[in-house]
């Protein structure tokens, strides 16, 4: 069944608009580098946090599901611009956890992996590497946990 999410945006001042979703309100601005006024992230910065928090929300879902020893989870995302005009090409995650099974860890992020619908969507037109604790996670079939 399809769904549709939205988000309306409207200018504010100089280079800053203010988004709304749902009841949450948050600002999107240039930083002053690119001549903005730097009152928020840029739109390019918002698709890191996109990618980055759809993910770990699957993950927590992975792990609660599983009821696996999986704690105090962080991911840090990146994005690699290029081209003209310029695009993302390129994104990675590096996700940091307590587990004492890194085998397992490696499992419920391929699962959240291919859960998350952003980065389902951003592995159509762009790299999309993911780590653990440094170490390449290999996004081949998970097996069953």
């Amino acid at each position: 069944m399809a769904m549709t999410f939205t988000a309306n945006i409207e200018h504010v001042n100089q280079t800053t608009s203010r988004a709304t979703v749902r009841t949450h309100t948050f600002l999107v601005d240039r930083g002053v580098a690119k001549g903005g006024l730097d009152l928020g992230p840029a739109g390019g910065e918002y698709m890191l946090v996109s990618l980055g928090g759809c993910f770990v929300s699957h993950l927590l879902a992975v792990i609660r599901a599983r009821d696996a020893a999986m704690t105090g989870v962080r991911v840090a995302v990146a994005g690699t611009l290029d081209g003209t005009p310029e695009r993302f090409t390129a994104f990675t995650m590096n996700v940091s956890a307590t587990c004492a099974d890194a085998e397992l860890a490696k499992k419920l992020i391929v699962m959240a992996r291919r859960a998350c619908q952003v980065s389902s969507t951003l592995r159509q037109s762009a790299a999309l590497e993911i780590s653990y604790e440094g170490q390449p996670v290999s996004l081949g079939e998970p097996a069953t946990v």
